[in-house]
Parts: structure tokens; sequence; C-alpha cells
């Protein structure tokens, strides 16, 4: 059997994949056990495979599954994939070699060959829906978790104040005894994966492992409207300790990611948007050595309108904007990181930067990643003053830059401003990055 050469245009590769293999291998004798999914696989597994049976025999797109022999008219077959040690072509016993997608099947695995022509044939579903990709991780973007036992004694009024399992459509806090583990959905979550889905095919990828990442999807999409079957936990990544596009079935060119760890991303750095941590229990603050109390502490939370998620929506609607501007243009040859780029320029532009004693004495200003960080962000920076400069930044008041920037009425921040401008994606109040507030957050820093 083979995969059909298209993919369907009313859903993405991935499920469409899933579908095709649930259907031949249902049709297929109970001999080959090897190939059915484990009985260790709970009931909401069963149900998930009996919806994507449904989903592909519904798919109006899909002329016919060929049912191909090994030797067809294209000669040898190149076993493009397979499940278990089996080719799903040919049926002939392989190696394992391949990507491994145990996501989307269990013991399902694709050749390179065969993951570009996914991708490649999935292009021209996009361009009809007018989608991109977007990868979203799970902890401190669009939730957080803790443990029950690590909350602290200020923390235990949130018990109170769960919302039902039964129902989780409204609710935004979540006690799973069962896990012996509390969630907090960031505010704006859910208005943020509607508006979302409408611009983007979405997957979850989360450190996490995967009875977590599935129970988290079931807190954020509990009709599986979202993300269908692309829930990707630790468990399916190709490298240790990293998170890698090598298992999306989507271009690179046409996939944007959340998360709040550049770190867990090396490699596609290009692709990714960083945003605020979303530190809601105490734990999670003690978890990145922060010495501040946590919202929940604190019995507050982040604005629904002026948050993170809020900030990054409007970032996305930016770059899908420009990747669709010109409507019957093929998106093949287009490529969404710049845009996204694009995107980023119009932050701090028409802001002219000096700089005062920020960078090492002997190094050269260029080259320092504030300096290309600025540049990025859209602003224009010089090393001597002049009447076009706007914003001096400095470490302390007493530079000659600084005291020029008094006499002529120019802002005067410290570096803060511009790592803010990055995190938040969009220009901060100089006021609250002037050298005063500098030397407190240092005072403070001091006596703790």
């Amino acid at each position: 059997m083979s995969v059909t050469s298209d993919s369907p245009v009313h859903s993405s590769s991935s499920d469409d994949l899933a579908a095709f293999l649930d259907a031949e291998l249902d049709s297929a004798s109970d001999a080959s056990s090897d190939s059915l999914p484990s009985e260790e696989e709970d009931d909401t597994e069963a149900s998930n495979h009996e919806s994507k049976r449904r989903k592909f025999e519904h798919l109006e797109t899909v002329e016919e599954v060929e049912i191909e022999e090994a030797s067809s008219s294209k000669g040898e077959c190149e076993h493009p994939g397979s499940f278990g040690n089996m080719c799903f072509v040919c049926g002939q016993k392989l190696e394992e070699t391949g990507v491994s997608f145990r996501y989307i099947h269990k013991e399902m695995r694709l050749n390179q060959d065969e993951i570009s022509r996914l991708r490649d044939s999935d292009m021209g579903f996009l361009q009809r829906q007018r989608k991109l990709y977007l990868v979203l991780d799970l902890d401190h973007t669009l939730l957080n978790s803790t443990i029950l036992r690590d909350l602290k004694p200020e923390e235990e009024y949130l018990k109170s104040h769960t919302h039902s399992l039964q129902d989780v459509s409204g609710g935004s806090l979540f006690m799973m005894e069962f896990m012996q583990m509390m969630t907090k959905l960031r505010p704006f979550v859910h208005s943020f994966l509607k508006e979302a889905s409408e611009m983007f095919v979405m997957y979850i990828y989360t450190m996490g492992d995967r009875p977590y990442a599935r129970q988290m999807a079931k807190l954020l999409d509990p009709k599986g409207e979202y993300f269908g079957d692309r829930i990707i936990s630790r468990d399916d990544g190709t490298v240790r300790h990293q998170k890698s596009l090598d298992v999306v079935l989507g271009q690179e060119s046409a996939v944007l990611i959340l998360d709040d760890t550049e770190n867990a991303w090396p490699n596609h750095k290009d692709n990714l948007i960083v945003i605020e941590r979303y530190h809601f229990f105490a734990s999670s603050c003690r978890q990145f050595d922060h010495r501040y109390k946590s919202l929940s502490e604190l019995k507050s939370d982040e604005s629904e309108p002026d948050g993170a998620l809020s900030t990054v929506l409007k970032v996305l609607k930016q770059a899908h904007a420009l990747f669709f501007e010109n409507v019957d243009e093929d998106i093949s040859n287009k490529d969404v990181r710049l845009m996204l780029k694009q995107v980023r320029k119009e932050i701090l532009k028409g802001c002219k930067v000096v700089f005062s004693r920020v960078f090492p004495t002997k190094a050269k200003p260029e080259d320092h990643p504030l300096w290309k960080m600025a540049e990025e962000l859209g602003a224009t920076c010089a090393t001597e003053v002049d009447a076009s400069v706007t914003h001096v930044v400095a470490m302390e008041m007493g530079t000659e830059k600084a005291r020029w920037a008094i006499r002529e009425k120019k802002y005067i921040v410290h570096r803060g401003w511009i790592d803010a401008a990055n995190y938040l994606w969009k220009k901060q109040p100089e006021e609250n990055f002037n050298l005063e507030q500098l030397k407190k957050q240092q005072g403070t820093t001091e006596e703790e």
C-alpha cells in the first residue's frame, strides 16, 4: 500500500497520514498484531483512532488510495516509510531507519524523501486555506503547572478555586489529583487559540512526557478542534533536551514557533518568537531562581487585553498578513522567517541609539549582541551623538554622552529598554527604564 501522492486539502499531512494508516491497518487481517495499537493504550487513544478513521472516510478530495505491488511501474520500491519493521508500500521487512513520527501513529517512520514530499504537497493546502504552521510550547507559554506538594501555604487557597475537569471549556485553574498536579491556563489563551487557528495549522511541542502533553491538550482543546493528533512530547523528539522541526510535517519556510526558551530551538531561531515566561505558581519562580513573589502569592494575574499572548497574537497577525499580502502569488518561494524579521524591524523604527560605556572598551560596538539586537528591532545605532540621536543607552549618569542627553532633552535609558522591546515585541515606555530605576534595582539585589 502507499500514501496517496497528494495531501487532502481539508486537513494537514499528519492527520491525513494517520487516518490513512488506520484505515489500511483496520481493513487488514488481525494476524499482524504488531501493527495494531498495543493493549496498554487507553480508551482515549482508541477513540482518537476511530475519529481519524471517520475523518479519512469522509474526505471529499481524496479520489482514491492505491494499493501498489512491490514491483510497480516505477520499478523497485523506494520504501518511503515503515510501520513497525514493515515498509507500508511493499510490505518488505526493513531495518529501523528514517525519522520516527510516533505521535502520528505508533512505530511509524518516514524517510527524508517522503517527509519532503509530504511537506511539498501540503503547500497547496496552505495556499488554498491561507494558513501557515504554528508550533506552540506549553509550560510558561500557554500555561503553568505545579506539583501539589510544591504549593506554598500562601497558595493553599487555590484548591478551593479550581474548575471541574468534566467541563473545562470555561475554566482556567484545574487540579488533577490523579497526576498530583495543578495547572493554570494563561489569561487570553482561549481567545488566542481560537484566533490563531484561523491563520495556522497548530502543533503542541513540549519537553513534558506524552501523558502530560495529552492531558494539557485536553484542557486547552477539549473538542480536539485546534491540534488533532499534532501533539509532540519529549518522547517524540529526535535530539535529547532539544526541540526540532524535523518531526513537524511543514516546510520550515512556513513555520513559526512560540516558546519561552530560546535555547530549546538551537537550529530554528529565525522561526522563533520568544514569549515572556508565565510564572503563576511560586514553584515556577523558584525553578528559575526569581526572588519576587509569584502571581498566585500576590492573588493577581496577567492582563487579558495587554498580556503576553495578546501581544504575540498581534505579531502573528502581522506576519501572516505579510506572507499572504499578494493573494495570487505562489507561496512555495516565500519565507515567513523574512516576514517575522520585517515585523521585528517595526518595533524600534525611528529610534537612533548611542551607547555609553555599555560595551567593553576594546570591543567593536557593531559586533556586540546588544547593538545587533537594536538593529534587528529597527533602530539605527551610532557611536557619536548628534541632533538626530533619540536615545542614549548608559549604565550611569556621569558619562559625557549622558550629560549631553540631559542638555539636549534626549531619552536616557539602561540596556533593559532594548532587552524588553526584544522580549515583549513592542517599544517600552522609556520612563520605566531610566537610570534611577536601575540604581534601585541594583540596590535591592545587593540587600538580598
